[in-house]
């Protein structure tokens, strides 16, 4: 029998609370279960606050699965004691917006040099694009780079890298079970795509959510990195808290289109990153779909208004990093799979050349103020001429 979550929940009906004949899965006992490779993660919420019953219910759940599927699979179980008294908190929730308390946590994973977060409170505005393509261009000056997906309702990343449908494989290093990322056009990936079929909806709770993107955040093999790229959700909740809370953040791009509606959400979502008590360094603001240009004229036709971005970031004093025209080759690159900023010597290639040197600009300004750490080292790397001097 197959590791899945179909087959764990059908099996785990057989398993019975202590002292009565209801089964953990249809008492609501059973609150979720994760499969990565051959590791399986279980959320268990029980009444019973024994730790005898509680050992006891593990046990039956990891014998059951053993015996019953697959006898080699690495079992987590986090089991909580829910009352009447207790409140259903999550560490990563802050309690109230104008006294946020945030769990220190973020840890470096080795390897991974610089983390670039991309994000807008509003949803299409083109985050993920630009995110593969800055991933590409830098992957195409030889720099070593990853994306992470972490639009865990909305995973669009595979679809844009051509890698959907593909399953990552799970591999041992140093006796430890990791997740193989999977590969394209130089770019390391990860995405819960890998794990939900096309017409899959994603239903969990935020506390869900955050535990899946942090496992994909530190089971994954990255191995040595110049840049991993975090495509961020809409919005200002669970998953950018999560992030915030599991990595240190080298620094974040701001994305949006120059409509007023968009800006009002770009405020938002810089708002969210200049917060004392998240401090993440804002690298500069993109202006996606800035202009649009026919075929037989270069006239610039501003549909969703003009520089609006620019001068948001004049308004708040935050460096501008490039404007991308909306262009119906960078659609059709996105859609078919192959990043437009790999094309050779087109308008967007060099968009995207141009706002990944300012980025990279950025950054390093940035790292000079910090503490001499292997973030700052960026400089010394050989073989991505995108960050030499």
């Amino acid at each position: 029998m197959d590791l899945t979550k179909k087959n764990i929940s059908k099996t785990l009906e057989k398993v019975n609370i202590s002292g009565s004949s209801d089964n953990i899965v249809s008492s609501g006992i059973l609150k979720n279960i994760q499969v990565f490779g051959d590791q399986v993660d279980i959320d268990l919420v029980v009444n019973n606050p024994a730790l005898q019953a509680r050992k006891k219910l593990e046990v039956d759940i990891m014998k059951i699965i053993h015996n019953d599927i697959y006898e080699k699979a690495k079992i987590n179980i986090n089991t909580k004691v829910e009352n009447k008294t207790s409140r259903n908190t999550d560490e990563d929730v802050v309690d109230s917006p104008d006294s946020p308390k945030i769990s220190t946590q973020a840890k470096k994973i080795d390897g991974i040099d610089s983390v670039i977060a991309v994000s807008s409170a509003k949803g299409g505005v083109g985050k993920s694009t630009v995110t593969i393509n800055l991933a590409a261009a830098l992957a195409k000056k030889g720099c070593k780079v990853g994306i992470l997906d972490a639009d865990i309702y909305g995973p669009s990343v595979p679809t844009m890298m051509d890698v959907e449908g593909h399953i990552p494989k799970s591999i041992k290093i140093d006796s430890q079970s990791k997740i193989e990322p999977i590969e394209s056009y130089g770019v390391k990936i990860m995405s819960i795509g890998f794990f939900t079929k096309l017409d899959q909806a994603v239903v969990w709770r935020g506390p869900m959510a955050s535990k899946a993107l942090k496992q994909m955040i530190f089971d994954t093999n990255w191995g040595d990195l110049d840049f991993l790229f975090l495509d961020l959700p809409p919005g200002t909740g669970d998953i950018h808290l999560s992030l915030v809370q599991s990595l240190p953040i080298s620094g974040s791009i701001i994305v949006s289109t120059p409509q007023n509606v968009a800006l009002a959400d770009a405020r938002r979502g810089i708002k969210m990153f200049q917060q004392e008590s998240i401090s993440v360094p804002i690298l500069g603001l993109i202006e996606n779909m800035a202009f649009f240009k026919s075929k037989d004229s270069d006239e610039k036709h501003y549909i969703f208004g003009e520089a609006g971005v620019k001068y948001l970031s004049k308004d708040l004093n935050i460096n501008f990093l490039g404007e991308i025209p909306l262009n119906q080759s960078l659609r059709e690159a996105s859609d078919f799979g192959r990043p437009a900023s790999l094309q050779e010597s087109t308008e967007i290639s060099e968009v995207f050349d141009n706002i990944s040197k300012n980025m990279v600009e950025q950054l390093l300004i940035r790292n000079k103020e910090l503490p001499p750490t292997k973030v700052v080292k960026i400089t010394n790397l050989v073989g991505c001429s995108a960050i030499k001097k």
